[in-house]
């Protein structure tokens, strides 16, 4: 059965979508993109149509990963767990997931890497920490050690220390240390790292006294 594109509407409230009026009726909305290959009366089977409606899904859904991805790089699973929630077929997230690595928007190893770089610059967290944080993201065990060869323990300790440690200068050293260390340590520090950021604080502090 053949049905013939009567009309081709840029829709009002999104103009990036299209309107298709089938024998005189309106029938289903496209993509721009994907309506812009019909023209008025061009005939249509069935098949045509099915086909029509899971490309305008797929780039619907490509569209919205786009902009997910506007906002910060992603990992894998956190895209899936997001297109997910919008009840996507899976078929169509795996040509989403497809289309933005072919595209080098979509890629583990260089998220891994954001998001190392974005907490030493700003929040340094220990490598325990950092591990599964990144494991909440999804991340694989191979990725994560990868990229966590590349934090410097000890200087992560030093910088994520330096606030606290001249909130409590004022304490004696034993105190001080004692303090610091748990403040580290719940960012994910190991003890002896926060040991030594403790100690080279508490020499800094107390030079020249």
């Amino acid at each position: 059965m053949m049905a013939k594109i009567t009309a081709l509407k840029v829709q009002k409230k999104n103009q990036d979508r299209v309107s298709i009026y089938l024998d005189g009726r309106f029938a289903f909305g496209l993509p721009a993109i994907v309506a812009a290959r019909l023209k008025e009366g061009q005939h249509l089977s069935d098949a045509e149509i099915e086909a029509l409606t899971e490309q305008g899904t797929e780039e619907a859904l490509y569209d919205q990963a786009l902009n997910y991805l506007s906002y910060r790089p992603r990992s894998q699973a956190e895209l899936v767990r997001y297109l997910q929630r919008r009840n996507a077929p899976e078929s169509h997230i795996q040509a989403v997931i497809d289309r933005l690595e072919r595209a080098g928007l979509l890629d583990d190893e260089a998220f891994a890497q954001f998001w190392i770089e974005n907490r030493e610059r700003f929040r340094p967290r220990g490598v325990r920490a950092l591990y599964h944080e990144l494991r909440s993201k999804g991340l694989e065990n191979e990725t994560i050690e990868q990229a966590l060869t590349s934090v410097d323990a000890s200087a992560s300790a030093y910088r994520a220390a330096s606030k606290k440690a001249r909130q409590l200068s004022y304490l004696d050293q034993a105190t001080f240390r004692r303090k610091l260390v748990e403040h580290l340590a719940r960012r994910g520090f190991d003890y002896e790292i926060a040991k030594e950021a403790a100690d080279r604080h508490w020499a800094e502090l107390t030079a020249g006294e």
